[in-house]
């Protein structure tokens, strides 16, 4: 790549123009391009890394890996793709997973269309053309009909402003920006912030390197594990034999894009020797599916209790320290209404000699020294610090585009209360703007590359109508927009989860509102929403006709 020009001279430069500029290439922005090319239609992707990968080409800390079984978490696009790739784990790690995106984006030359190490600055949209006009970092320019911003849900990794974190000696690391050459920790004195799920997977393997590991909670969090193991070839071949059929139920019959059991009773209905009993099999076979042990754990307080209540038991039974166990079993939130994280030997941890939990829920850290970290008073002194704490997520990758509408309304503006869309898929003042898995649409509460799929596939469509139609654009409506905030709020509130202060609900981001960001309702029931928008000729959109030629709006 060559070297970047001066802002000067790229703002004098001539401005390229495509049919869509896609901002993002992860799995989302990935498959976008692939079929905006099977459309015939020129795109160019934008990507700030110098790689594909998205989510997994910067989340690369040690024990990084999917909670979704690797067999449903690949794309469905391709039969070719599904039966050649071969998954080797149970929960796929971060380097396989980046791979597979690698192989992706080689098998399908998605490359040559790809800007890798650029950064997308802004997006304006011209109201006299109705065209967008995209700066990049260098400041070169763009005109595009459409953008799509695939930026993720999880892409903004957040540094607390801690006082005096620029004076401290050692290295520091953020779990979600962390160095592609690894690190090694032996003989170090680690301190790890945090304990949400990377710091959950990170922890059990920089235990077993560092000389002395500190962990430094506020706010623990209910883990089932993970019983990873490799994958027999008899196991890959029962899902590629009925793959058509598998993606099938779980783009239109689950909740979360993923097969499993689907509970039909609650929690209560069950005497409390099966109910055990059940619990006990779930947590035996580990995963996310502890939460389908019954079908009203997210609703029902007195039956999410009985989870909870089992899971706290674990942990005091795996925990020999009573008074660790105590303070590593959560009491703040029912279990699921965080996103439940998954480990492989996260609580016999704190077990070994060299791990240490210090509880910062009523005595946060003070300051960042050169020698260490202060809290309570005392200061622990430490050779490395290791920031686990998590996201901006869902609306962090746009706040940092200066994204502009009609009447140059911005969308950090509009947002400022909260992020407002239709079906998370537009934002009402901002035409031919596209988000892909945005809020207020399943997207976090889902196996991620299904609501990706999904989401792709009815943009594209949608562009295609467009196209057929002789239509220029496309925009949400303001009364569609505010229904659908208010459907989405309804339906959440109807659930446990907005009584966790979770980053679901923006939580972990000091001054962000306290608004429950994606929709719960169901993937399922989210499909056959949008699908049935799309059949009524896109009800709750606008659709814009081509600017009429100066000569003719003259006459």
């Amino acid at each position: 790549m060559s070297a970047p020009q001066s802002n000067a001279a790229t703002s004098r430069a001539p401005i390229a123009s495509y049919d869509v500029v896609v901002v993002g290439a992860g799995f989302a922005g990935m498959y976008m391009l692939h079929r905006l090319r099977k459309m015939g239609l020129s795109a160019r992707v934008y990507e700030q890394g110098s790689d594909v990968g998205g989510t997994w080409y910067w989340n690369r800390y040690p024990g990084a890996r999917c909670d979704i079984e690797s067999m449903q978490y690949s794309y469905s696009f391709s039969e070719e793709l599904q039966q050649e790739w071969q998954w080797t784990e149970r929960y796929a790690p971060q380097p396989e997973i980046l791979k597979y995106a690698q192989h992706v984006a080689d098998r399908f030359n998605l490359r040559p269309d790809i800007q890798f190490n650029t950064r997308v600055a802004s997006a304006v949209f011209n109201e006299d053309t109705g065209r967008w006009t995209v700066t990049l970092g260098d400041g070169s320019r763009i005109s595009a009909g459409f953008v799509v911003m695939a930026t993720g849900s999880l892409s903004n990794a957040r540094t607390p402003d801690f006082k005096g974190l620029s004076s401290f000696k050692g290295e520091t690391y953020h779990t979600g920006h962390w160095p592609h050459e690894g690190v090694d920790f032996s003989g170090l004195r680690v301190g790890v912030i945090g304990t949400g799920s990377s710091a959950i997977q990170s922890i059990p393997v920089i235990a077993e390197q560092a000389k002395q590991l500190l962990v430094f909670q506020r706010t623990p969090n209910f883990s089932i594990p993970a019983h990873n193991h490799p994958l027999s070839e008899d196991y890959r071949q029962s899902w590629k034999s009925n793959y058509a059929e598998l993606r099938r139920r779980a783009r239109e019959e689950t909740r979360n894009g993923v097969i499993g059991d689907i509970p039909d009773k609650g929690a209560l209905d069950d005497a409390p020797e099966d109910r055990q009993r059940r619990y006990e099999e779930k947590w035996a076979r580990g995963g996310t599916s502890f939460m389908a042990s019954y079908n009203n754990l997210a609703m029902d307080k007195a039956a999410n209790d009985t989870a909870s209540d089992f899971v706290r038991a674990k942990i005091a039974s795996i925990v020999k320290a009573p008074a660790i166990a105590k303070l590593l079993q959560p009491t703040n939130h029912p279990i699921g209404t965080k996103r439940i994280c998954v480990d492989t030997d996260y609580y016999a941890t704190f077990n070994r000699p060299n791990v240490t939990l210090v509880d910062i829920r009523n005595a946060p850290i003070d300051e960042i020294t050169p020698k260490g970290l202060v809290t309570g008073g005392k200061e622990y002194e430490l050779d490395a610090i290791v920031f686990a704490t998590g996201f901006d997520a869902m609306t962090g990758s746009f706040a940092k585009v200066d994204i502009r509408g009609r009447n140059g309304i911005t969308l950090n503006g509009k947002w400022a209360e909260g992020p407002k869309t239709y079906l998370g898929v537009m934002s009402a003042g901002f035409p031919n703007l596209f988000i892909v898995t945005g809020p207020g649409s399943p997207s976090v509460l889902s196996n991620m590359i299904v609501s990706i799929e999904q989401h792709v596939d009815w943009i594209t469509d949608c562009i295609a109508y467009l196209r057929k139609t002789g239509n220029a654009g496309i925009e949400a409506t303001q009364q569609a927009e505010d229904n659908w905030v208010a459907h989405v709020n309804e339906v959440a509130f109807k659930t446990r989860y907005p009584q966790a202060n979770s980053w679901y609900m923006g939580a972990n981001v000091p001054g962000k509102p306290r608004v429950f960001m994606p929709y719960i309702g169901g993937g399922h029931n989210y499909r056959k929403i949008c699908n049935d928008v799309a059949a009524n000729g896109y009800d709750g959109f606008e659709l814009t006709p081509p600017p009429r030629p100066a000569s003719t709006a003259a006459e």
